[in-house]
């Protein structure tokens, strides 16, 4: 049985930049960096609730207005004050929303190597995900409204025990006609690899290159 090096899980103490540069594998390639385009991102946070938000928000203020031109007296607004406050919550999610997306874009990354798609993510904290492409079962495109405004998509990952959506990618069409392929070779090369073709039959392309024209 082969020895592990006592060594190998210590690490220095201090807290990086939390870069994506800090979790790759000594030989891992970067072959594409994409963000969420930052206006398609915030104006979908936008339209997710405003329908809902808009119809509670005008029979809220249809009773608070009623309220206001009757006079109510001040133990009544005592009353209905925390009340609206809690029945508005709709709004305040919604408005929230708005926020957060405009503070997670600048955290917001989506990074390919030859092995797979790391996601980063985060407002206060910054979180990482990964989808390994041997693990990915299905590439798929979504295209709304928003979308096709802003001329971006949404490439939606089903891979093992989870889903990953990369949020308003350019040339999202491009890119998910790229990556169906690695995913096919990466796989097909891990089920029947190369080494135990014959001679006449080459295999799939699995080393993928930073400088190579694959995502061009």
């Amino acid at each position: 049985m082969q020895k592990l090096d006592k060594n190998f899980f210590k690490t220095d103490d201090t807290m990086h930049a939390n870069s994506i540069e800090e979790i790759l594998d000594e030989d891992e390639q970067v072959l594409l960096r994409e963000k969420p385009y930052a206006k398609a991102y915030i104006w979908s946070a936008v339209f997710r609730m405003l329908p809902i938000a808009l119809i509670w928000l005008l029979f809220d203020g249809f009773f608070i207005a009623m309220v206001f031109v009757s006079h109510a007296p001040a133990v009544v607004w005592a009353f209905l004050g925390p009340f609206f406050a809690f029945h508005l919550m709709p709004v305040w999610m919604w408005i929230s929303g708005i926020i957060g997306a405009a503070a997670e874009i600048k955290n917001l990354e989506y990074v390919f190597t030859e092995k797979r798609i790391i996601v980063r993510s985060g407002i206060v904290g910054i979180d990482y995900k990964n989808v390994f492409y041997v693990d990915i079962k299905g590439v798929n495109l979504r295209v709304g409204l928003i979308d096709r405004i802003f001329k971006v998509g949404d490439i939606v990952i089903t891979a093992l025990e989870q889903t990953v959506i990369l949020h308003d990618i350019k040339n999202p069409y491009r890119i998910l006609k790229k990556m169906q392929k690695i995913v096919t070779d990466i796989k097909t090369d891990t089920y029947f690899p190369n080494a135990l073709r014959p001679d006449e039959n080459k295999g799939f392309r699995t080393k993928y290159r930073p400088d190579d024209d694959m995502f061009k």
